[in-house]
């Protein structure tokens, strides 16, 4: 068995570079830096950025060009996918990305995009597969009068000192 899963929570770098391809489909890319911040051995505060590269398809595409530009926070579920190529020069490269299945926007709007911000970010997901929800159970109702409960003196035991139990 195996298991190819990728969870990335960022900063998109730019704006998608998205084409349409011929027969309908859509295709983005983009960069996503996430940072780490540390201590060195010898006491210095380190950050560290890694930069990804995301690829998305479809519909999670044109999400993508709708709604993620330079400084955007985006939370990325998706699979790391390496593919080669040759360049202008001949030589072998390969280039390691992130396919995305998934795409939610987080935190606060960049400058520019308008609207009302509802709070904790973004309320729309980008995915074209919905997310599994449990079916909601209604409460049960309670009695509309109370109940009539049996008299203390039925529960006493007059007989024995022994426990009913």
């Amino acid at each position: 068995m195996s298991f190819n899963k990728v969870l990335i929570l960022g900063n998109a770098a730019a704006a998608p570079e998205v084409r349409h391809l011929d027969g309908g489909g859509v295709v983005a890319n983009f960069r996503v830096a996430t940072s780490e911040v540390f201590t060195d051995r010898s006491g210095n505060r380190t950050e560290r950025t890694e930069w990804h590269n995301i690829v998305c398809w479809r519909r999670l595409a044109e999400f993508a060009e709708k709604y993620i530009q330079k400084g955007t926070q985006v939370f990325i579920e998706g699979r790391i996918s390496t593919r080669e190529y040759t360049d202008q020069t001949g030589q072998k490269r390969y280039r390691t990305e992130i396919v995305a299945d998934n795409i939610q926007l987080t935190g606060r709007r960049p400058e520019g995009q308008g609207g009302a911000q509802p709070q904790g970010g973004y309320q729309s997901q980008g995915s074209y597969q919905q997310p599994y929800q449990k079916p909601v159970q209604p409460a049960p109702q309670a009695p509309s009068a109370p109940q009539d409960f049996p008299a203390m003196d039925e529960f006493n035991d007059t007989g024995s000192n022994d426990l009913p139990f």
